[in-house]
């Protein structure tokens, strides 16, 4: 039921200062106090305010006030302007020297800081530098009040409108009034589209500059998105029209003044095709390419490693392949080098080797990989410390913006290392390989470790490909599978669907079978069956050691409807598990859960035996860990990422989705012990061949395929894969070849 109220806040129970989210009463005139709770920003004991909310119910705080939208009211008598200066909103001012400014101005004390500020000195104890400080004080807050009140007419909730103010501060009326357009480009959470309906309420013309050049930025932003580093120009100019309908004329017009203005690049270089670019991607590509070639130049030393491979040999008693030889003796000497192959064609051998190798000659070595997942695998693989490329580079922040990240380490200060090991790099995308470059200093070594044939970045680019694709760079291809790893028909079948071939899908008794099911609510309950009941005794495993990999998001066998059915069997409801429902998606305690984007800021602890004994920042795309705690009081889920503790507020639960099934894009860098992938009829864009492979290879112990055989082999002859507009391999051969 609604409801509105006007009182003084007379106690803040909680305060979130990031995003205004409070727990707050209110005291009315008839002495009646209210819960509320909701999105106010810069609220403060004392202050009069205006609140209109929901009624509701909470089982610990009982009755509630949810708000839907507030104001402050100034207050009116005297006693309420001596209780609003007095709770500490304006430093400088407590409760004494509250009752001394009502006693000289009475009624007119707020309109005195307002616009005369310079009185206060005429009481004791205000100093003319402390008056100053008080109405400067006042008047911020005064601005955060209009600010907020403002955009709310245009559907700005308080909690965006705090952000917006933290921005601009006292320019944003006049900053949003003149562009709202800017909120697309500066503010986090607010797209094109969102600016475009506030502007049209302003009465912005459809054909305003403001509004061209931002289409053009959201398109541009939004191809990255799906991986492209640039757009045709032709392309873009359709799509800028698809959502702005405005002449294709006045597009290209604007994308040539953006182009002489700096705001974005037109390459004109190379195939005949006008390549646009936000600066940002075209800064990435050709310096990536500069640098690759400028380490690939470098030569380490003519030293013959033939002994020494012969004694890693004996020592280890293993034999190496011929491709293998090759590939350690040239990380000894190239200045960059890739290695390149599939599962079980010895690559951690190799690894393990060079560094052994490289250790003895005292070299320093750091090894890392894109995700936390794929370090520990790395470091659990070798027996030295690996970290993520973002940890090793020193992530830190831009201190007027927290969502745009920087590195510690860069040209001026470079990663202290003889020898730099990079494992699963089909997952660095450009503008990671760029950070991760400009940190690397002539005189050491890179080596670049991955499978090309996997998907390719979840970011802009197509680093690893581009750069084998070149043929400017050392390149060692792997491709003899090893004796034991013969044995694995996860392994075999995934070698034969990377060379076009049908897997083998009759055999039953060893790691990898197939379960063929014609229709899809068949094979979803056989999905379910299998994680619930059916695996965890053959393995053996537990339910949550085993990873649900499909193909799409949306289908009765994608993510969300897969989730929903193995969450009601797995952890369904129960009276002493706590839950949260955030959009159509219910968290519970004991829930598989999976970190969705990165989030650079968030805050983790490693506890053990009750005590802090690490605490960090920085969680990523792809982590997945389990909701140990829902704490309703306070309103923050605590998820558990292996040894990490995460707190999320309600607020930020959009980072999180379910995981008991993910994509096979999400789960790249991961390997589980046993994967079920349901396989049936789906858009050839994401039943393809090197999606299949992907999947089957993130398995170590068993992989199981539900569906339709026939559905497999189209997935195997598809290997047209989805284009992505990436230049990098032309700019290294430009490079290369000056």
């Amino acid at each position: 039921m609604d409801k509105e109220i006007e009182g003084i806040i007379e106690r803040i129970t909680f305060y979130n200062d990031k995003n205004g989210y409070a727990i707050f009463s209110v005291i009315t005139d008839s002495d009646e106090s209210t819960v509320c709770v909701g999105y106010v920003p810069g609220i403060v004991n004392g202050e009069n305010v205006k609140i209109h909310g929901v009624e509701s119910f909470h089982p610990t705080y009982g009755e509630q006030l949810r708000v839907t939208s507030y104001e402050k009211t100034l207050p009116k008598s005297e006693l309420a302007i001596e209780l609003y200066l007095a709770s500490g909103v304006i430093k400088g001012i407590g409760k004494t020297m509250a009752k001394r400014i009502i006693a000289k101005f009475g009624k007119d004390t707020l309109e005195i800081i307002d616009k005369q500020p310079d009185k206060l000195s005429e009481i004791k104890g205000i100093s003319e530098k402390k008056a100053v400080s008080i109405g400067k004080q006042y008047k911020e807050q005064a601005e955060l009040r209009n600010a907020v009140l403002f955009l709310g007419e245009y559907g700005i909730t308080p909690n965006c409108a705090l952000r917006i103010y933290s921005k601009y501060k006292g320019k944003t009326l006049d900053v949003v009034t003149k562009n709202p357009y800017v909120l697309a480009d500066d503010i986090s959470g607010i797209g094109f589209k969102t600016a475009d309906e506030i502007a049209a309420k302003m009465g912005i013309s459809p054909e305003s500059p403001f509004r061209i050049k931002s289409a053009v930025r959201y398109i541009l932003n939004e191809a990255s998105q799906n991986g492209h580093v640039y757009l045709p120009k032709s392309e873009l100019i359709k799509k800028v029209f698809s959502i702005i309908s405005v002449s294709e004329d006045i597009i290209e017009n604007t994308l040539m003044g953006m182009h002489i203005n700096n705001v974005l690049w037109i390459d004109r270089s190379g195939d005949g095709i006008e390549k646009v670019y936000l600066n940002f991607f075209y800064r990435s590509e050709v310096y990536v390419a500069r640098k690759l070639i400028e380490l690939s130049e470098e030569k380490f030393g003519k030293e013959d490693y033939t002994k020494k491979i012969i004694a890693l040999q004996a020592a280890h008693n293993i034999e190496f392949a011929k491709e293998q030889k090759k590939a350690i003796e040239a990380a000894m000497k190239e200045g960059v080098l890739v290695i390149t192959g599939g599962p079980g064609t010895g690559k951690t051998t190799i690894i393990n080797a060079i560094i052994e190798l490289s250790m003895a000659q005292g070299d320093d070595v750091c090894l890392a990989a894109p995700t936390g997942r794929a370090a520990k695998r790395m470091e659990e693989t070798t027996g030295h410390t690996a970290q993520t490329i973002h940890r090793m580079l020193g992530i830190k922040f831009l201190d007027e913006d927290r969502n745009k990240q920087t590195f510690e380490k860069d040209e001026d200060n470079p990663i202290e290392a003889d020898l730099i090991i990079i494992d699963e790099s089909s997952m660095i995308d450009i503008a990671l390989m760029s950070s991760l470059l400009k940190a690397i200093s002539l005189g050491t070594r890179l080596i670049l470790v991955g499978d090309a044939n996997q998907l390719p970045s979840v970011g802009a680019g197509n680093v690893l490909r581009d750069i084998i694709a070149s043929k400017q760079i050392d390149v060692v291809k792997l491709n003899e599978i090893f004796r034991q790893a013969q044995e694995s028909e996860i392994i075999v079948n995934a070698h034969k669907i990377n060379n076009g071939q049908y897997p083998d899908l009759e055999k039953k008794d060893k790691d990898f079978f197939m379960i063929t099911r014609n229709n899809v609510e068949s094979v979803s309950q056989t999905v379910v069956d299998l994680v619930k009941r059916r695996l965890p005794t053959f393995v053996p495993c537990k339910a949550t050691d085993i990873q649900v990999l499909t193909p799409m998001r949306k289908s009765p066998i994608g993510v969300s409807d897969l989730n929903f059915a193995l969450q009601s069997t797995l952890n369904p409801p129960s009276y002493n598990k706590n839950e949260i429902k955030h959009g159509s998606v219910i968290f519970r305690e004991g829930d598989k859960v999976m970190q969705i984007k990165n989030d650079y800021e968030l805050q983790w602890k490693t506890v053990k035996n009750g005590k802090i004994i690490d605490e960090g920042v920085g969680m990523y795309n792809g982590d997945e860990g389990i909701i140990n705690y829902i704490d309703k009081d306070q309103e923050f889920v605590e998820v558990l990422f292996d040894d990490k503790v995460v707190h999320y507020y309600f607020n930020q639960l959009d980072k999180l989705e379910l995981s008991y099934a993910v994509t096979v894009h999400k789960s790249q860098g991961s390997e589980y012990d046993v994967v079920v992938m349901p396989i049936f009829n789906g858009p050839p864009m994401l039943m393809s061949r090197n999606l299949l492979y992907t999947g089957l290879t993130r398995a170590k112990k068993l992989a199981v395929i539900v569906g339709l055989k026939d559905s497999v082999y189209k997935m195997v002859d598809n290997n047209n894969e989805i284009k992505r507009y990436s230049d990098l391999k032309n700019k290294l051969i430009k490079v290369g070849t000056v």
